[in-house]
């Protein structure tokens, strides 16, 4: 089966898609637009995970493109929303230092000997989530003030940066043993993103 043709992978090239999109509607000011973008976005990610799993469509391809989709989007929409000034610079450079650090190593590691595997860690799949929420509740703050979305929005920007920390480092760490400690043309898929 053509792995393009997966419900998954059209879902998560959907994600991909959408990103201009709502990087032209953030860059305009629409945040209603915006936010339901966004969250259209969330939906094909949390659908691609569940549809390859039950329908049994995995593939090295999906391996690939869903933490590339993941990074692409919330990279990029830290970078813009810094740039409208709603997103603090601090933790713009530290999601955007990260995953360009992560991808650095990635690709040293696959020029010095194949691919390696790196199975997502749960501090990684928890820096995901949060910054899944700062940019969820950054967008809905200016769609409305209420005390919850600023509680949440404080909440999720500092842990954000406290979990981009630390699985960043968590993630040196793994390259540091995993490259040192083996060698030869593994061929597993860099999945740490």
């Amino acid at each position: 089966m053509n792995p393009l043709r997966t419900a998954p992978n059209l879902l998560t090239l959907l994600r991909i898609c959408l990103a201009p999109f709502l990087v032209a509607a953030i860059l305009q000011g629409r945040y209603q637009l915006s936010f339901v973008l966004f969250v259209t976005a969330g939906l094909t990610d949390a659908l691609d995970g569940a549809l390859a799993r039950i329908l049994q469509q995995r593939s090295t391809l999906g391996q690939y493109l869903d933490p590339v989709a993941d990074k692409l989007l919330l990279s990029t929409l830290f970078l813009v929303l810094m740039h409208n000034g709603l997103m603090p610079v601090t933790v713009t450079v530290l999601v955007f230092g990260r995953d360009l650090g992560i991808l650095l190593v990635s690709a040293i590691l696959y020029a010095a000997g194949g691919l390696r595997e790196f199975n997502p860690s749960l501090l990684g799949k928890a820096n995901t989530l949060v910054q899944i929420a700062a940019v969820a509740a950054v967008l809905l703050h200016q769609l409305t003030y209420v005390p919850w979305v600023d509680i949440t929005r404080t909440v999720s920007l500092d842990a954000t940066m406290a979990l981009t920390v630390l699985s960043g480092l968590h993630y040196a760490w793994t390259a540091s043993h995993r490259s040192g400690g083996s060698t030869g043309n593994g061929h597993g898929v860099n999945k740490a993103l």
